[in-house]
């Protein structure tokens, strides 16, 4: 690596954060901080001199509300991070008595500690340090210092991040998008070409450096960076470019019957069904239709598929091939903005689609 290049990578990165996880992050560290330290504070125990707030707190807020998505700010690797790391360093101050001594032998202990509990959380490195220099107030409290400040601490933080996090649209805990249900025996179409999930796990075992991210995320990137290549190659094209606007529908009320008098004059093989107000609240298809527990005049909310997936009308095409390939869906009703019907399309248009993004290629 010449100067250059070293001198280059000294530049901060891209911070890749929204406006709003800015007031997140602030308004995350600064409730849940508080209500931390005046839950401890208000939990009668121990000696007046024990801090109802700790230091290392202030890291695990960071990780929190910054970065919830990391596997270091999983509740797991936090609450256990935390006290097993507090635990070292109580053993660590009465067992040693010369200060720098102590705290290098507790974060040293932690660390390993943490990474055979699965629990590896930075600030547990700093708790382990707090604790084993932290004074008279500290080796009085002993392990129960784990429990007080520590451990409360660290439960209201967890429960401020879950709260905060989910109503602000960050889902926490965070867990990689679950792969779309399986048809039988076989993978999911999309997961028997390409790269797959236990390809990303085995390179990251193989890398020396190792990467601290779920093989499930980068299968997510992957296929989220997959979607926007073909999306590109496609010209952007949108599902309301692509979709039939001329719907025969039916309402949950209606009979069976109309529902096959429908589908025999119109060619058709699914039905939305609509409420009074055009909103899609089912889709019956023609393999409904061979329910044997059924006759004609009973209703079409008998046998509907409901809830149901729709796409709404600005959704790149080259989003329906995950839905319509990896889910089995052969029909999706198209919805506005209002969420209201606009059309449909069917794997015929995709096929046709795909089929012509090839040929230009």
């Amino acid at each position: 690596m010449d100067v250059r290049t070293w001198l280059a990578s000294l530049r901060p990165g891209p911070t890749g954060y929204r406006r709003s996880e800015f007031l997140r992050g602030s308004l995350g560290a600064l409730v849940g901080i508080g209500l931390a330290a005046v839950t401890a504070h208000a939990i009668p125990g121990g000696p007046a001199a024990l801090p109802f707030i700790v230091a290392p707190m202030g890291a695990t807020a960071v990780l929190l509300f910054a970065a919830p998505a990391s596997p270091l700010a999983q509740p797991w690797s936090v609450l256990v991070g935390n006290l097993a790391s507090t635990v070292v360093g109580v053993t660590a101050g009465w067992l040693i008595h010369d200060v720098a001594f102590a705290a290098a032998v507790a974060v040293a202990a932690a660390i390993p500690l943490m990474m055979l509990l699965r629990c590896v959380h930075p600030p547990g490195g700093a708790c382990a340090l707090f604790t084993a220099v932290g004074g008279a107030a500290v080796a009085d409290q002993g392990y129960a210092f784990a429990v007080l400040p520590v451990g409360v601490n660290t439960v209201v933080l967890l429960v401020v991040a879950g709260v905060l996090n989910n109503m602000t649209g960050r889902p926490y805990p965070h867990m990689p998008e679950p792969p779309a249900p399986r048809r039988g025996s076989d993978p999911a179409p999309s997961e028997r070409i390409g790269v797959q999930t236990e390809d990303i796990r085995l390179a990251i075992a193989r890398l020396d450096r190792g990467l601290d991210v779920l093989p499930g995320d980068v299968m997510e990137l992957v296929r989220e960076a997959e979607a926007t290549a073909l999306d590109r190659r496609l010209g952007q094209l949108r599902v309301s470019t692509l979709m039939a606007r001329d719907v025969q529908t039916v309402r949950a009320g209606d009979s069976l019957y109309r529902a096959r008098i429908l589908m025999n004059t119109h060619h058709v093989k699914a039905l939305p069904v609509i409420d009074d107000e055009r909103r899609v609240v089912g889709i019956v298809t023609v393999y409904d239709l061979f329910n044997l527990d059924v006759v004609d005049l009973d209703p079409v909310s008998k046998v509907m598929s409901s809830p149901v997936t729709t796409v709404a009308v600005d959704t790149p095409v080259a989003r329906l091939v995950a839905l319509m390939t990896d889910l089995g869906l052969r029909h999706l009703p198209v919805v506005d903005d209002e969420g209201r019907l606009a059309g449909i399309v069917t794997r015929t248009e995709l096929i046709a689609v795909l089929n012509q993004a090839l040929i230009e290629s």
